[in-house]
């Protein structure tokens, strides 16, 4: 019988079971017959105890699994070798291709100098120690709670934590790579075991201060010690030392050279002071003559970084380590990298020339010291649709102590370039003020009407008052002081008044504005507090990158294009992947996309962007203005191009605004002049070999739907467009108003290139000017314009759009300062 049978046998016992049953109990209590080796499960037992292992079986489990480790351990320690450091520290290039592949730049010989360390200073080699590892000079090389720790982390696919040990960071900097990866862990354990074993802490110390990065490309203690003070790193002082070793932690957030890092890197410096005096390597009174922060001397730049270059790499190195985040400011300064990148040589001339030949018209520092000196300008092109950056100016120059990146500025406000969002909101979203037959907000278009009078009161969307921050009615300025009556939106767009976008926003909620400029591509972390009245004059401070990114995906008929620099990347030969086109996202509806485009065609053919007329052929594009002259912007675009220019002037030494009143010798700067004026130049340039191309035919969006307060019409037709109407030059030149008679055409724009101030229009102009009643409240109803698709929207029907006729009055108050104009 088997032993299942006998076992079967033995269960049958007594319950009757014939000669048979007695038989298979006879062999059961003989035994189990031929013993196994292992056995398993255990024979004799019943239920749950028939398969749990006895302690010797656990025992021998144990030993087993523990020799195999045993034995794995001594065979990857056995087999591990050490690389030769003076292999891996070899000097390599970054190298970056223009976008024909063509070589643009080299990031330098690997700034790193070898030397002893009796030649690094005593003070810095004890900073690094009480900063990076107290222990060293008694630890085995190895921090086991930390190993695990990053193992951990690693597992849980949360951030890695790096080797705690200065003998683990030397291994990691001398023979691996930076990857985060298991495999790394483990050969950099083992690394550091055998290191540990064969060099003695002084060999340690001194290949890791020889090998560790410091930022401003300077690998090692003596190019730091170059790179920040000028001197030898064994003529470092205590409080230098201290400043230095900060930056081991990650020179990217700890160098003060950059104003934003410079409160953080003073409150690790003074942690690093305090950690030498509790290691005892200065006494408190050595501590206390560290009392001013020992700021590091200008950088010096590399003569391959002139021009605009360095602000390509800028760029280029924002993008790829954003991209890839095991590729870190460290790994690419250690060499070895081939980044390919969007940048069209010819382009990136033709915009340089175009700024150097403004500037060199313009202005002249000489002449006008307080006036024409720090004046910055950056700009950026891209093509819509596709996102590639194909040029863009990032300042004078490192070889002229320009080291900020004006492509990718933030800070600067960008003034009535920032209406267009608040169009295309009006014609996506809807306005909040009236109702579509779905119960939903009403999508407006061009036609619509709002007031344009300077300081005009604005209202919310229930009609109540905004109130400003002195307690009283809010007013808006304009940029000129003179009456316009209601002018449909296409003319507000066209002078960049201010009052009707104010109003719209209010209309269509700035929340809703905020949310469509970052669907075509605007930072959110870059925009004003959509709450405010002004938000849709322009106070956020979008960098000239993102502008031309939001600007081309009007061009692009609705689709966001997410700007990029790099094709591809190779590390050690090797192409990573992530980089280049990425497929672009609906942001706006075709149809809206082009009728906010066909507005500004407009803006570029008859408005404040007249200039543009130069290139000869069909332009779209919007000027800005900011409050106290502070800034000044085009952003334009033709069908394969989309580019921004801005202008400011910034104190270098504090980086604050200044303001550009005088610059040029010119009363005030507006963005329809010098920055449209270098926009013309480069566009010229750059599409000269292209062929010109007209913008799509916009389908209808929208209704007419006025703001309260308008006069009715007896017809509403579509406004005239920029194309075919010859007095679309002049802002009170909608045909189908008969109470308001066109002004006389003008060559110039209104408060910006006219003589004087433009008289207010007379009573017969604007027959509505002295309703004693509170509109949207308690105004009679008004005849609406007809419409074919909605009968009955706007005119001064209760809640039938904007936010109501301003109550007239004598006093100004709730203006809040002169808002950004155009």
């Amino acid at each position: 019988m088997t032993r299942a049978e006998m076992r079967k046998a033995a269960q049958k016992k007594g319950k009757g079971g014939g000669n048979r049953g007695a038989a298979a109990a006879s062999a059961a209590a003989a035994g189990p017959g031929k013993k196994r080796f292992i056995d398993y499960p255990r024979f004799g037992k019943t239920g749950v105890r028939r398969w749990l292992p006895s302690w010797k079986q656990w025992l021998s489990g144990f030993l087993l699994v523990f020799g195999c480790f045993v034995g794995l351990v001594f065979y990857l320690y056995q087999t591990t070798e050490v690389p030769e450091l003076n292999k891996l520290v070899n000097n390599q290039n970054t190298i970056y291709y223009w976008a024909d592949s063509t070589e643009m730049t080299r990031k330098g010989q690997t700034n790193r100098q070898i030397v002893e360390l009796k030649d690094i200073s005593p003070n810095l080699q004890n900073a690094v120690i009480a900063a990076e590892n107290k222990s060293f000079r008694t630890d085995h090389g190895i921090d086991p709670k930390g190993m695990l720790r990053a193992v951990w982390n690693m597992a849980k696919g949360g951030e890695t934590q790096g080797a705690s040990t200065i003998t683990q960071q030397y291994v990691k900097n001398a023979y691996l790579s930076q990857e985060q990866t298991l495999s790394r862990k483990v050969k950099e354990f083992f690394i550091t075991l055998k290191v540990d074993q064969d060099k003695d802490k002084d060999e340690i110390l001194t290949g890791y201060l020889n090998t560790s990065w410091f930022g401003r490309g300077a690998n090692g203690a003596q190019a730091a010690a170059q790179a920040y003070y000028g001197v030898d790193a064994k003529d470092l002082n205590v409080c230098q030392s201290a400043m230095l070793a900060g930056l081991l932690k990650g020179a990217t957030y700890y160098d003060p050279t950059n104003p934003a890092n410079k409160e953080r890197a003073q409150g690790r410096w003074n942690w690093i002071l305090d950690q030498m005096v509790d290691t005892k390597a200065i006494t408190p009174d050595e501590r206390a003559k560290c009392t001013a922060f020992p700021d590091p001397i200008p950088q010096k730049p590399s003569s391959n970084m002139n021009g605009e270059i360095s602000y390509l790499v800028d760029t280029a190195n924002k993008y790829v380590m954003a991209t890839d985040k095991t590729i870190t400011p460290q790994v690419i300064d250690r060499g070895g990298l081939k980044i390919y990148t969007t940048f069209e040589k010819d382009k990136v001339d033709a915009l340089k020339a175009a700024v150097d030949a403004v500037k060199a018209e313009n202005l002249n520092p000489q002449k006008r010291p307080d006036n024409d000196t720090n004046i910055q300008f950056g700009s950026a092109s891209i093509r819509p649709g596709d996102g590639a950056i194909v040029a863009l100016y990032g300042g004078d120059g490192v070889e002229n102590g320009h080291f900020d990146n004006n492509a990718d500025a933030t800070g600067v406000q960008v003034g009535s370039t920032f209406k267009p969002f608040v169009l295309a909101t009006a014609m996506q979203t809807g306005v909040q003020t009236a109702k579509d037959d779905k119960g939903k907000p009403k999508r407006i278009n061009a036609d619509s009407r709002y007031l344009a009078d300077d300081m005009s009161e604005i209202r919310k969307p229930d009609g109540s008052l905004v109130i400003g921050d002195d307690g009283k009615p809010y007013r808006q300025k304009n940029e000129d002081s003179g009456k316009r009556g209601y002018v449909s939106l296409r003319q507000a767009m066209q002078f960049s008044y201010n009052v009707p976008f104010v109003q719209l926003n209010q209309d269509v909620g700035g929340q809703n504005v905020a949310d469509i400029a970052v669907q075509m591509g605007v930072k959110k972390d870059s925009l004003a507090d959509p709450k405010t009245a002004t938000f849709p004059l322009g106070t956020s401070t979008i960098s000239p990158i993102r502008m031309a990114t939001a600007y081309g995906t009007l061009a692009a008929s609705g689709k966001e294009a997410e700007p990029y620099s790099v094709t591809k990347v190779e590390v050690s030969g090797v192409e990573r992947p992530g980089f280049g086109k990425k497929d672009p996202k609906v942001a706006l509806e075709p149809a809206v996309a082009d009728n906010v485009t066909d507005v500004l065609v407009n803006v570029a053919a008859n408005g404040t962007g007249k200039k543009t007329k130069d290139l000869g052929r069909p332009v779209a594009g919007k000027t800005g203005t900011t409050d106290q002259n502070k800034s000044a912007w085009w952003v334009g675009y033709t069908p394969q191009l989309v580019t921004s220019v801005a202008m400011w002037r910034e104190d270098p030494a504090k980086h604050e605004r200044q303001s550009l009143n005088g610059t040029g010798g010119k009363e005030s700067i507006h963005g329809g002049d010098i920055p449209t004026d270098v926009f013309t130049r480069y566009m010229k340039a750059a599409l000269a070999n292209e062929k010109k191309m007209d913008f799509p035919t916009p389908q209808p969006v929208g209704t007419e739907v006025d703001s309260s307060g308008a006069p009715s019409t007896a017809t509403a037709t579509t406004a005239p467009s920029t194309t075919d109407s010859p007095t679309a030059q002049t802002p009170q030149s909608q045909a189908p108003q008969p109470p308001v008679q066109p002004q006389p055409t003008q060559t110039c724009v209104p408060g910006v290139d006219c003589p004087g101030d433009q008289p207010s229009p007379s009573n017969s102009r604007n027959p509505h000017p002295g309703n004693s009643c509170l509109p949207v409240i308690g105004c009679p109803t008004q005849p609406s314009p007809t419409d074919s698709t909605s009968p009955g929207n706007g005119g001064g029907k209760p809640g039938g759009g904007g936010g109501g006729k301003p109550t007239p009055s004598n006093t100004g108050g709730g203006q809040q300062g002169m808002p950004p104009g155009q």
